[in-house]
């Protein structure tokens, strides 16, 4: 499959899955959001019940202690009684209890002054400030030995702590709900879903109008269904919520993942079209210049016979020179008719087509280039291979450590195998390559030449490895003494 296609596919692939990660988060979050709205709205519904229990259990301490202050002055009135002498100490005891067991502040007044209990405000006058503390009840009048009375009485200081502590959670009842701790936007409406009882995180501009509140009401019933709650005396209220700026930021990110993905598969897509689109010019000059390079030497070399055999007896020694250059020239053709095409490959005798080509190079390079190989005698090294373009590979090795020896060393060539293998080691004595660029030779348009187009090594890597499923590799190389290829050959079975 095409590169191209290949990486396509990933990144498809990658974004399909960041898509669906993101929307598996947002759904998480989306749960667990609703999960705390439904917690908080059960117990604020919870916390209301509580207030309306509390309001109900105080409203009977009220009508308890008005009762008693009712059998107070009940009492009191006994007095007229003729028969009061046998019952008053009974009276008086109940009197005493009903007072010690209520734990009631009382002021009984008589002609505008306060005439007992307590004690230390009798003969006082029955002032603003402390009629108006005591006026919180209606009194009760009543007639003793024929003077009129008023009794005045205020709860007990336990009932005010109590009653205090019950407006204090009827106050965070009221904080809860308009500002709810699970930061999720709320409004609570009562049960007719007119009138706003609280709300939170949500700006007062986009309610304050029954128009508003109501297109506000049914986008958030659209979002989330209403949770219905008690407030206290059982008044039905309806809690509407809709999603957090976080979790739609979240919902929208698979949005923006995709666009991204797709900007930048786009982008990818050109970038890997116009590297390929300049790889391809690159190779196209490259291939027009190693043509040159190949056709040269054997061009070269039937310009100099011709100039040689001008005016001369020719010879069957001369014939034989110039039938090689023009078997060169059939070789070079056929190597590049090779090329794009799946060559055929022969089962031959390694050794000797890597002499064969040693022994063209080595006559028609400087005496200053020492070629020396070491086959080992009657071994045979037979591998499937294709003659024309495995020379080409020993050539560009061999041509490249020519350069590296800037024209003069020595060549090394050892070739040797195992059971499945024949290894080709190719040694020279040049300058050797920096370990940096050790990673970049065999890559198309890598060179350090000044001239070079970077298409030597790239092609032998591409015979070796595509044509002839073998490997070619730098096996090492020493800065300042030289470098060694090895090529591996899989044996003919």
């Amino acid at each position: 499959m095409n590169k191209k296609w290949i990486i396509l596919a990933v990144t498809i692939v990658l974004a399909f899955a960041a898509l669906w990660q993101t929307n598996r988060i947002a759904s998480q979050i989306r749960d667990s959001e609703t999960a705390k709205i439904r917690l908080w709205a059960a117990a604020i519904s919870q916390k209301a019940q509580l207030v309306s229990t509390t309001e109900h259990f105080f409203n009977q301490v009220a009508v308890d202690e008005r009762r008693k202050m009712a059998m107070y002055t009940n009492i009191l009135e006994s007095f007229n009684s003729p028969n009061l002498n046998s019952d008053l100490e009974f009276s008086l005891a109940y009197v005493n209890y009903i007072i010690d067991s209520s734990r009631t502040e009382i002021l009984i007044v008589g002609n505008d002054s306060i005439i007992t209990v307590p004690q230390e405000l009798s003969g006082q006058k029955l002032t603003d400030s402390l009629l108006s503390e005591f006026s919180a009840n209606p009194p009760f009048h009543y007639t003793i030995w024929g003077m009129p009375m008023t009794l005045y009485y205020k709860e007990s200081a336990i009932y005010g702590t109590l009653r205090h502590t019950l407006d204090q959670l009827g106050e965070s009842l009221l904080t809860e709900i308009t500002n709810n701790s699970v930061f999720v936007p709320v409004i609570i409406v009562d049960g007719r879903r007119q009138t706003i009882i609280g709300m939170g995180n949500i700006d007062t501009a986009s309610v304050n109008t029954p128009e508003k509140l109501a297109a506000r009401l049914n986008h958030m019933r659209a979002l989330n269904q209403p949770i219905r709650i008690l407030l206290p005396n059982n008044l039905p209220a309806y809690v509407y919520y809709e999603d957090t700026p976080l979790l739609r930021s979240v919902q929208l990110a698979p949005l923006f993942y995709l666009i991204i993905a797709i900007v930048l598969v786009i982008i990818s897509y050109n970038l890997f079209r116009t590297a390929r689109t300049a790889e391809q010019n690159r190779i196209w000059v490259g291939m027009a210049k190693e043509t040159a390079h190949q056709l040269g030497t054997p061009i070269s070399s039937l310009m100099a016979w011709t100039e040689y055999l001008q005016g001369r007896t020719f010879e069957p020694q001369y014939a034989d020179e110039v039938r090689k250059d023009l078997n060169r020239l059939d070789t070079i053709t056929r190597r590049f008719s090779k090329i794009g095409s799946v060559p055929e490959l022969k089962e031959e005798n390694v050794g000797e087509v890597l002499q064969s080509a040693i022994a063209y190079l080595q006559n028609r390079s400087s005496r200053k280039v020492k070629f020396v190989t070491s086959f080992p005698e009657g071994e045979q090294f037979i591998a499937p291979i294709n003659s024309y373009l495995f020379e080409w590979v020993i050539e560009n090795l061999c041509k490249n450590a020519i350069d590296a020896m800037n024209g003069s060393g020595t060549i090394s060539t050892i070739i040797s195998q195992d059971a499945r293998h024949i290894y080709i080691d190719i040694s020279d004595t040049g300058k050797g390559i920096p370990t940096s660029i050790q990673k970049k030779i065999f890559q198309s348009g890598f060179t350090t030449k000044q001239r070079g187009w970077g298409l030597g090594l790239s092609l032998a890597r591409r015979i070796i490895n595509d044509y002839h499923r073998g490997s070619i590799y730098l096996k090492y190389s020493v800065p300042g003494q030289g470098s060694t290829f090895r090529i591996v050959l899989k044996k003919a079975k």
